[in-house]
């Protein structure tokens, strides 16, 4: 299948590594140009070179109310056009109800919640019919994680603002779309099973949970993401499509 991207320009951010870099390597290899954002110039500049042709970078942090006309703006001007954006953040902080203090909710809060949205409404105000906004958001979005107590309050309610979002921009062609990895195999999710004290069991323990019995990998994340971000899926908007190998239990 032609998934129409060829020389489509997107923003993906936080995409140095993990979820966002495997989207930003699956935009390319369709040959969609893209512009890669982290918050450290040495770690963009370091991927850029390893993605190789159709691909700029530049440092930014999500929770700088600057951020978004910075990367519409370098893309317009490396690439010549702008057609939607991926945002992707690191996760927050892990821990529980009791354990996570103010600060820990400030931070997060900057860059998981209202980082996403000034990017959003900057990409929408922009954007023409055919753009596409997405979102990576988490499985916390249908069912709490244990010991991720922060994902799962502002997690639900980014999910939430893009299904407003996906109302408001429907009538102007403009797509909103996000997207639910739970137990994909990147270094945040290794992390997580470390947490336990033996990473090993945690992760055989919910591998069991899963039906297809494995962690995902970022590519196949990656291709989902291309998948949804391109003109093939040009009738899909609000959705809110988990990646986690059948293991959310509900419709």
């Amino acid at each position: 299948m032609d998934l129409g991207l060829k020389d489509r320009v997107y923003v993906v951010t936080g995409a140095t590594r993990g979820l966002g870099r495997a989207s930003a390597e699956a935009l390319l290899a369709e040959g969609a140009r893209v512009l890669i954002t982290g918050r450290e110039e040495a770690t963009v500049a370091e991927a850029v070179a390893e993605l190789g042709e159709g691909v700029a970078g530049l440092a930014a942090d999500n929770d700088d109310p600057a951020t978004p006309a910075r990367l519409i703006a370098e893309a317009r001007a490396r690439f010549g056009g702008f057609d939607g954006i991926l945002i992707s953040v690191g996760g927050p902080a892990p821990g529980f109800a009791a354990d996570n203090t103010d600060e820990e909710w400030a931070a997060a809060f900057g860059t998981v919640f209202l980082g996403a949205v000034r990017l959003a409404r900057a990409a929408a105000e922009t954007l023409g019919e055919g753009g596409v906004i997405g979102f990576v958001l988490s499985g916390s979005v249908h069912e709490p994680i244990t010991g991720l107590t922060i994902s799962n309050g502002l997690r639900p309610g980014l999910a939430g603002f893009a299904k407003s979002l996906a109302n408001d921009l429907g009538p102007r062609g403009i797509r909103v779309v996000g997207l639910l990895p739970s137990r994909i195999d990147t270094d945040r999710v290794r992390q997580l099973d470390a947490l336990s004290g033996d990473a090993e069991a945690a992760r055989s323990a919910n591998e069991l949970a899963i039906p297809l019995r494995r962690y995902g990998t970022p590519e196949e994340f990656g291709r989902t993401a291309a998948f949804v971000l391109s003109p093939a899926a040009s009738y899909l908007t609000g959705l809110m499509l988990p990646v986690d190998g059948g293991a959310r239990h509900g419709f």
